[in-house]
């Protein structure tokens, strides 16, 4: 059993997948070529905003967002505790100072209520600046964002959306990446939509914030190539991942997520009342990423691991430690114990499931049997 089965997906999608690999080959133009403007357009089009500026992966995607808002020394830039560690990674590379959020129980998402504490708090102690706020999705769902942006705008902050993991999620109807001021995603392979190597997105309905990136993006180019007017980095899309993407983004939109949420539903149906299922609340749509439940204890989180483990049956624990306890981030204490309690719990009791649109009835089946011995 495949924890996100790439090669099944591969297996559904070589015939064109292929043929896209080799038109590309034919073409010459590896780098910026057709396929990359298309699909930059097709997904601009989807999320439901004006523009989509590719670039070489989703931490990139996140690095270019906050060089375009300007951040840096002196800076603070709130990020959940409880996510990948891309997140907050960004923050120190821009020179500014990470302020870690806790996280709703059921969600995984950030926590509004601990955004605007942490804010306060911020403000009151006087020696960064509140600049930002980079709201993830986590494992599919879209974070509570008319909460974030209640908060975002009583205190001046601009949201980035770290859509890495909630590609194709939806809230009251509108779609993942569209949310902040700007949104960012990752094509890492194993992510909702992925291609065979790196890649990120770049969403905004800022024509000036598009421009920015655009510009980020190649060497922060000017007019042309060799006018270079900022600092920028060498993040672009290879027109091979772009041509990948195309043929994944049409099954994507033809089957692919409405296959993941039923394999969703499966495992909630067969788990409810064994362990804490994940939870979609009314007027979100998930692309599942991961499928996340909860156990009681570290202990029995462990042993459910092991027991799957002996039965071939991989599964994951996004993610063993909260951000504030990453040795990384030492030097941005020292943190208080309670800093981010649910945060804290989440990474004693997660365990992610082997989920995605290939998955079969009779995989779902076995590993809810080994759950339910081992959690009950």
């Amino acid at each position: 059993m495949q924890f996100r089965d790439l090669k099944k997906q591969y297996e559904v999608l070589k015939k064109d997948i292929d043929q896209a690999m080799i038109d590309v080959a034919a073409s010459s133009a590896y780098i910026m070529g057709k396929p990359v403007k298309e699909l930059e357009a097709a997904l601009a089009e989807y999320v439901g905003v004006k523009h989509c500026v590719s670039c070489g992966n989703g931490t990139d995607a996140l690095t270019i967002a906050l060089k375009v808002l300007g951040v840096g020394a002196g800076d603070a830039v709130f990020v959940p505790d409880f996510t990948f560690f891309a997140s907050a990674e960004v923050i120190s590379l821009e020179g500014a100072h990470p302020v870690f959020v806790d996280v709703e129980e059921e969600s995984f998402n950030i926590c509004a209520a601990d955004l605007e504490a942490k804010v306060q708090q911020t403000i009151a102690q006087g020696q960064y600046t509140p600049k930002a706020v980079i709201a993830v999705d986590l494992f599919g769902l879209p974070a509570n964002y008319p909460a974030v942006k209640k908060v975002a705008e009583r205190y001046g902050l601009k949201i980035i959306e770290d859509g890495a993991q909630g590609f194709g999620g939806t809230l009251n109807g509108k779609r993942a990446c569209g949310f902040g001021d700007i949104g960012t995603t990752s094509f890492f392979p194993a992510k909702p939509l992925g291609c065979y190597g790196d890649g990120g997105a770049i969403f905004t309905d800022s024509d000036e914030y598009a421009a920015l990136a655009d510009s980020f993006r190649v060497h922060g180019k000017g007019s042309f190539k060799y006018d270079n007017v900022r600092i920028g980095v060498n993040s672009r899309l290879d027109t091979l991942q772009a041509a990948i993407l195309q043929v994944k983004f049409r099954a994507f939109c033809d089957y692919e997520l409405d296959a993941v949420n039923k394999a969703a539903a499966m495992y909630t149906e067969r788990l409810s009342g064994v362990v804490d299922t994940p939870v979609v609340p009314e007027g979100y749509y998930s692309s599942w990423a991961q499928y996340t439940i909860k156990l009681r204890d570290r202990a029995t989180r462990d042993a459910l691991q092991s027991a799957l483990k002996e039965a071939g049956i991989p599964s994951m624990v996004y993610y063993p430690t909260p951000m504030h306890k990453q040795t990384a981030h030492a030097p941005y204490g020292p943190y208080a114990d309670d800093l981010c309690p649910v945060a804290t719990s989440l990474c004693d009791r997660v365990l992610s499931l082997p989920i995605h649109p290939y998955i079969t009835e009779e995989d779902v089946e076995m590993v809810c049997s080994i759950v339910s011995k081992v959690a009950l």
